[in-house]
Protein backbone atom coordinates (compact mmCIF):
# COMPACT_ATOMS: atom_id res chain seq x y z
CA UNK A 1 0.00 0.00 0.00
CA UNK A 2 1.23 3.45 -0.85
CA UNK A 3 0.56 6.12 1.74
CA UNK A 4 0.71 9.78 0.76
CA UNK A 5 1.51 12.66 3.03
CA UNK A 6 0.42 16.27 2.74
CA UNK A 7 0.49 19.05 5.24
CA UNK A 8 -1.88 17.97 8.01
CA UNK A 9 -3.10 14.79 6.28
CA UNK A 10 -1.85 11.27 5.60
CA UNK A 11 -3.91 9.08 3.31
CA UNK A 12 -4.08 5.98 1.15
CA UNK A 13 -5.34 6.19 -2.43
CA UNK A 14 -7.10 3.46 -4.35
CA UNK A 15 -8.18 3.17 -7.95
CA UNK A 16 -9.24 6.42 -9.55
CA UNK A 17 -7.43 8.39 -6.86
CA UNK A 18 -10.21 7.58 -4.37
CA UNK A 19 -9.17 8.00 -0.73
CA UNK A 20 -9.42 4.63 0.96
CA UNK A 21 -8.10 5.79 4.32
CA UNK A 22 -6.95 9.00 5.96
CA UNK A 23 -6.04 10.75 9.16
CA UNK A 24 -6.36 14.53 9.30
CA UNK A 25 -4.71 16.93 11.72
CA UNK A 26 -5.40 20.55 10.72
CA UNK A 27 -3.45 23.37 12.34
CA UNK A 28 -5.21 25.24 15.14
CA UNK A 29 -2.22 27.46 15.89
CA UNK A 30 1.35 27.81 14.68
CA UNK A 31 2.59 24.90 16.81
CA UNK A 32 -0.56 22.87 17.52
CA UNK A 33 -2.67 20.62 15.31
CA UNK A 34 -5.95 18.83 16.02
CA UNK A 35 -5.97 15.14 15.19
CA UNK A 36 -9.67 15.25 14.39
CA UNK A 37 -10.53 12.53 11.89
CA UNK A 38 -9.57 8.97 11.03
CA UNK A 39 -11.26 7.05 8.23
CA UNK A 40 -10.65 3.56 6.79
CA UNK A 41 -12.78 2.12 3.98
CA UNK A 42 -14.72 -0.99 5.01
CA UNK A 43 -12.72 -3.12 2.53
CA UNK A 44 -9.52 -2.38 4.47
CA UNK A 45 -10.78 -2.77 8.03
CA UNK A 46 -8.89 -5.24 10.18
CA UNK A 47 -5.63 -4.76 8.25
CA UNK A 48 -3.99 -2.28 10.67
CA UNK A 49 -4.39 0.58 8.20
CA UNK A 50 -5.60 3.06 10.85
CA UNK A 51 -2.72 1.98 13.11
CA UNK A 52 -0.23 2.73 10.34
CA UNK A 53 -1.83 6.09 9.54
CA UNK A 54 -1.71 7.15 13.18
CA UNK A 55 1.90 6.09 13.56
CA UNK A 56 2.94 8.07 10.47
CA UNK A 57 0.93 11.13 11.56
CA UNK A 58 2.47 11.07 15.04
CA UNK A 59 5.97 10.81 13.57
CA UNK A 60 5.26 13.71 11.19
CA UNK A 61 3.91 15.90 14.00
CA UNK A 62 6.96 15.12 16.14
CA UNK A 63 9.34 15.81 13.25
CA UNK A 64 7.72 19.22 12.78
CA UNK A 65 8.17 19.96 16.52
CA UNK A 66 4.44 20.43 16.98
CA UNK A 67 1.92 19.28 19.57
CA UNK A 68 -1.45 17.72 18.90
CA UNK A 69 -4.86 18.06 20.41
CA UNK A 70 -6.81 14.83 19.97
CA UNK A 71 -10.54 15.07 19.24
CA UNK A 72 -10.96 11.94 17.08
CA UNK A 73 -12.25 9.00 19.18
CA UNK A 74 -9.95 6.48 17.44
CA UNK A 75 -6.93 8.75 17.93
CA UNK A 76 -7.73 9.10 21.64
CA UNK A 77 -7.67 5.30 22.05
CA UNK A 78 -4.52 5.02 19.94
CA UNK A 79 -2.60 7.52 22.07
CA UNK A 80 -3.63 5.68 25.25
CA UNK A 81 -2.03 2.53 23.82
CA UNK A 82 1.06 4.31 22.46
CA UNK A 83 2.62 6.16 25.38
CA UNK A 84 5.84 6.57 23.37
CA UNK A 85 4.12 9.46 21.59
CA UNK A 86 2.80 11.20 24.72
CA UNK A 87 5.42 13.93 24.23
CA UNK A 88 3.48 15.34 21.29
CA UNK A 89 0.18 15.63 23.13
CA UNK A 90 -0.91 19.15 23.92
Amino acid sequence: MLYKSESNCIYLLGEGSRKLAEVTFPAISENVVDMNHTFVDDALRGQSVAEHLMNEAAKQIRKENKKTRVTCPYAKKWFLAHKEFSDILE
